[in-house]
């Protein structure tokens, strides 16, 4: 194999794993999603995450209000400026989500073999025999023998915060369950999952509407994370509902499949989606665990054939409590890394973990390790397999710049777009270096004022695997047959050597627009 890389096909010298890994500008290709909560909103926390190497911060609105997501996102644009780390936005929708509310906030036990009542009455006071839900329609969607989990963060393997219950008996709108395990349930709000059962609820509720017309409209959001989604229709919907709020017609769409419905229509949702989410949580309660991994494995492959970023959640549970992840753990996000996933979510590890900060730190070493034997080889081959022929236009000079940038050992790829497309094509063909995207703004009016595009481009390539970005001066033009690329440029180089991706006598493959032509050009840099 001609690669700078070891494989994981080939023996490893044990020397090499006993090496320290090297601290970088770039701490990893594969992206970290840090969400922001109670324990990691204060600017010094943010700014410690951004460091490490969170280029996207999640806003999970399944609960806190728009005043306190506000505050911490205010947090966020300060702990920017200081750190200079460009930072991505991701609104997470509550969507259908099903919750139990406990409104003294006592933590409640649930014994094995006892039974507890489920009632939409949330005037009653939760307690060890009566828990309100915030859903009328459950006697309807469920029957005798069905399944139905509660939990703060459902099963993590630690089963005394979430309990298991099973469907003994129908009592108007009061579900009656038998208990099958002993637990503590402690907090306000605990998810309740029913396990391959359609919930009659929309999508895109009412709640989530009214939040992303304030607070997501006001802040410019990049990425929507839309939970619970079951068929492409959902996308249309919520893309249907962005169209009409300004700038968020430029947002993203992620899709999180988290039950059996959103994996049997995923070929459709991933044609409609920008991206999808694999929300392992809630996909492992209605999936068997021996399939889990099957679904993603499959989804990632079918993610990465189509150039759309594939982002894994609970990776690292234990490391909300504890400073170190389990063995089972530290492999599955490298083996994750392997399977071509763009993106890693981090959840209650950094929302309500002890240990935001070095968890982040954590995943990007690990992430990093591991894609230091990623066969990109065999990935590039199966990837242009899977492409066919003809190619068209932009895939055949993406898939060439690569394999220029492969065979010449250049340590860095320089993508001009303005768009954002052709710096992403670049990067679905998983090249083993760092692909710079330099966005070129656009001029464009509403016919009321002019503005720039480019910040929204910039910012939505902070989720794909190896594509980092950087906003040139709208002078500029993409398409330029003068030297003002040449002076781009050289700021784009200038870049890479202070990041220290690019030394002397370094090459670097140059993919970019002259008039009509795209060219790929390789630069040997001098002393």
């Amino acid at each position: 194999m001609n690669s700078n890389h070891l494989l994981l096909e080939e023996p490893i010298r044990m020397a090499s794993i006993l090496e320290p890994s090297k601290p970088t500008f770039f701490p990893a290709m594969t992206k970290i999603v840090g969400t922001l909560g109670p324990k990691s909103r204060t600017v010094e926390i943010i700014s410690g995450c951004l460091n490490a190497g969170m280029s996207v911060a999640r806003f999970d609105f399944s609960w806190g209000d728009i005043q306190f997501h506000q505050e911490t996102l205010e947090n966020l644009k300060t702990a920017i400026k200081s750190t200079k780390k460009l930072c991505a936005v991701m609104l997470d929708t509550g969507g259908p989500e099903l919750q139990v509310v406990n409104k003294t906030e006592h933590p409640i036990s649930l014994e094995a073999d006892t039974k507890v009542i489920l009632t939409p009455d949330q005037d009653k006071q939760a307690t060890s025999n009566l828990l309100p839900i915030n859903f009328h329609g459950l006697s309807k969607a469920v029957k005798k023998g069905d399944t139905i989990f509660i939990g703060q963060y459902l099963f993590t393997g630690n089963e005394t915060t979430s309990v298991w219950l099973e469907v003994d008996e129908l009592n108007g709108e009061d579900v009656v369950c038998l208990i099958k395990n002993s637990a503590t349930l402690a907090g306000s709000l605990y998810t309740l999952h029913v396990s391959q059962i359609h919930i009659d609820m929309p999508t895109l509720t009412d709640k989530d509407k009214e939040v992303i017309s304030t607070w997501g409209a006001r802040n410019n959001i990049d990425f929507l994370s839309l939970s619970y989604t079951r068929d492409a229709e959902d996308i249309r919907q919520a893309r249907s509902f962005l169209s009409k709020l300004g700038e968020l017609n430029q947002t993203q769409i992620f899709a999180k499949i988290e039950s059996i419905e959103g994996l049997n229509h995923f070929d459709e949702i991933l044609q409609e989606a920008d991206g999808i989410i694999l929300s392992r949580g809630n996909l492992g309660i209605d999936l068997p665990p021996e399939k889990v991994f099957l679904f993603q494995k499959a989804a990632v492959y079918k993610c990465n054939m189509v150039g759309k970023p594939a982002v894994v959640t609970r990776v690292v549970d234990s490391m909300t409590d504890n400073l170190r992840p389990t063995r089972a753990e530290a492999t599955d996000v490298a083996n994750a890394v392997l399977d071509g996933t763009d993106a890693i979510i981090l959840g209650a590890e950094t929302l309500r973990g002890l240990y935001p900060v070095e968890t982040v730190s954590t995943v990007g070493k690990i992430c990093a390790e591991a894609e230091k034997v990623f066969n990109q080889d065999f990935f590039f081959k199966k990837t242009v397999k899977y492409v066919g022929e003809p190619m068209s236009h932009l895939e055949s000079i993406a898939s060439s710049a690569v394999r220029a940038a492969i065979k010449v050992k250049a340590s860095v790829i320089i993508c001009f777009t303005s768009s954002g497309r052709a710096a992403r094509l670049i990067a679905k063909y998983r090249p083993s270096m760092p692909v710079i995207s330099v966005v070129i703004p656009r001029l464009k009016t509403n016919q009321l004022r002019w503005t720039f595009t480019g910040a929204f481009e910039a910012r939505q390539s902070l989720i794909v695997r190896g594509l980092f970005p950087m906003l040139a001066d709208p002078r500029h033009p993409a398409e330029s047959k003068s030297a003002t690329n040449e002076s781009v440029l050289k700021v784009a180089l200038d870049h890479g050597k202070a990041s220290g991706v690019i030394k002397p006598r370094d090459r670097v493959v140059v993919c970019q627009k002259l008039g009509d032509a795209s060219v790929v050009k390789i630069i040997e840099l001098e002393d």
